[in-house]
């Protein structure tokens, strides 16, 4: 079902606005006056002197002293009124350096706070990777022989803000996802629309699942785990959703419809409707890297406006070509195939459920989940397939992970010691998982798929890092949809990546 094998991801949540502090500057008009009285005076008694005055008395020095300090007050006060006059919000703050400074002037403004209406700023990222893999003989016979590659994986330009003061909006495009750009989080947001809940509507991420809802560029590694394949993910809805008063609670509702193409277009009167909801609860926080613990569960359901439903999901890891023949050669595939795949399935209706698991102390964290799919076809045969993960990260130079409380997942990592000219080691991260997805049952024969993997990250700072995966899959039965069916092939996989955002 989900094209996508990952995706950034904006979380659900959304921050309030920047608050700025009125800064009260002296007054320009006192002090040059005060200003211009003793340079009258010093004018006079200069003039009454000799073409060759003697050595200034102790008195005139003082003077002098005096007049130097208010020149530089004067001088100080004239930047400040000139940053003032540049700046659309008043004062330039440590908050507001987040802001693009070559932005439109405002075209509106609230009275009710001397805010200044809409604001925006820019903002992406991208992913370079490349990739080696190493088939045993059932592999190329199940999946073909895959290639070696380098492809950007994401590059995204986003711009975000506010419309009013309680209106937020976001509008991403991705241009290395097929569409070239596609469509990514474009919505608006209303806060406290209902009580203290935000309602958003557009096309976002489906408030489903801790593995989905984790942003893409603070992923452990590369890829997601393979049960994501499960998510109805992206789609063009509406959603509230909110958190409890002291953060150890969030929840999310949101009605959307199914499926949406890669430019947030759906049609069909035959269905086309899903609902997806999620909760979190955290049952043990004592403050990140003091130790917390997360359970969480969420329900999806979907009829989809074409009657059909696929699964499918390549081995955690994805590089494509698609420049065509002139640059790919004769039989050779232009992109990693799905290493499980149910094909297109005639679908009434589908039930997701799933739980999750997330435990961090000091510098170890971990995080698990299972999902099951419950599938009613058109003839009124069902079907059941499943998919679980679990996953751990810890830091050898000592740093936490951050939990985003407002979310209900883990966040940024933030290097105690940055790289810099000056020196710093950054931050480096062990981090291994185990992900298994299981999509035969009756008719259906979409494969099994294990798979274990092993990274090793590399954060300079907290928007720029490297990844290394080292990804050993085990098909244990190849798709039915690919031809007679292999058993029990292998693949090994490694793969690098840089990645910077702002």
């Amino acid at each position: 079902m989900n094209q996508e094998t990952d995706f950034q991801e904006t979380p659900y949540f959304s921050a309030s606005p920047n608050k700025r502090n009125d800064i009260e500057l002296p007054s320009l008009r006192t002090i040059s006056i005060w200003f211009l009285t003793l340079l009258f005076v010093l004018t006079l008694s200069v003039s009454e002197g000799q073409a060759q005055p003697p050595a200034p008395e102790p008195n005139e020095i003082g003077v002098h002293s005096h007049l130097q300090s208010l020149q530089r007050q004067i001088d100080e006060l004239r930047s400040q009124q000139t940053l003032m006059n540049q700046s659309p919000n008043g004062p330039i703050t440590s908050e507001d350096d987040d802001y693009d400074s070559d932005l439109p002037s405002p075209l509106s403004n609230d009275p009710a706070n001397g805010n200044k209406y809409p604001t925006a700023r820019l903002t992406g990222f991208f992913q370079a990777d490349a990739v080696w893999f190493h088939q045993d003989t059932g592999n190329i016979q199940a999946v073909g022989d895959l290639q070696d590659g380098a492809d950007f994986r994401r590059a995204r330009l986003a711009a975000t803000g506010d419309a009013w003061e309680n209106v937020g909006y976001m509008l991403e495009m991705d241009f290395a996802f097929p569409g070239r750009p596609s469509f990514m989080d474009v919505w608006l947001e209303v806060r406290e629309a209902l009580g203290t809940n935000t309602v958003r509507i557009g096309q976002y991420r489906q408030p489903f699942g801790m593995d989905g809802l984790t942003s893409v560029k603070e992923l452990t590694f590369l890829e997601r785990a393979l049960p994501f394949a499960f998510l109805p993910f992206r789609q063009i809805g509406a959603m509230t959703f909110g958190h409890s008063e002291d953060e150890q609670s969030t929840w999310a509702l949101s009605g959307f419809r199914f499926p949406t193409d890669t430019y947030g277009g759906n049609v069909g009167d035959s269905g086309g409707y899903g609902l997806a909801t999620r909760l979190t609860h955290l049952l043990i926080d004592n403050g990140d890297g003091n130790g917390l613990l997360h359970i969480g569960g969420g329900y999806s359901f979907g009829n989809p406006a074409n009657n059909l439903l696929q699964y499918r999901n390549q081995p955690e890891i994805f590089v494509s070509e698609t420049g065509g023949a002139a640059q790919v050669p004769v039989g050779v595939p232009t992109f990693v195939p799905p290493f499980v795949n149910t094909g297109l399935i005639p679908t009434q209706n589908f039930n997701l459920f799933n739980a999750e698991l997330a435990y961090a102390i000091g510098s170890f964290y971990a995080q698990s989940e299972v999902l099951y799919s419950h599938v009613r076809q058109r003839n009124g045969q069902t079907n059941s397939f499943s998919g679980a993960y679990a996953q751990f990260g810890y830091f050898l130079t000592g740093e936490s992970r951050a939990y985003n409380r407002k979310g209900g997942v883990f966040g940024r990592v933030v290097p105690l010691d940055p790289y810099n000219r000056d020196g710093g080691c950054g931050a480096w991260e062990v981090a291994g998982r185990w992900s298994y997805i299981d999509l035969n049952d009756k008719d259906i024969q979409g494969g099994r798929l294990t798979d274990l993997t092993f990274g090793l990250n590399w954060y300079l700072n907290q928007y720029t890092k490297f990844q290394f995966n080292y990804i050993h899959a085990f098909l244990n039965s190849s798709p039915a949809v690919n031809g007679p069916v292999v058993n029990n092939s292998n693949a090994d996989i490694l793969a690098v990546r840089a990645q910077v955002d702002f």
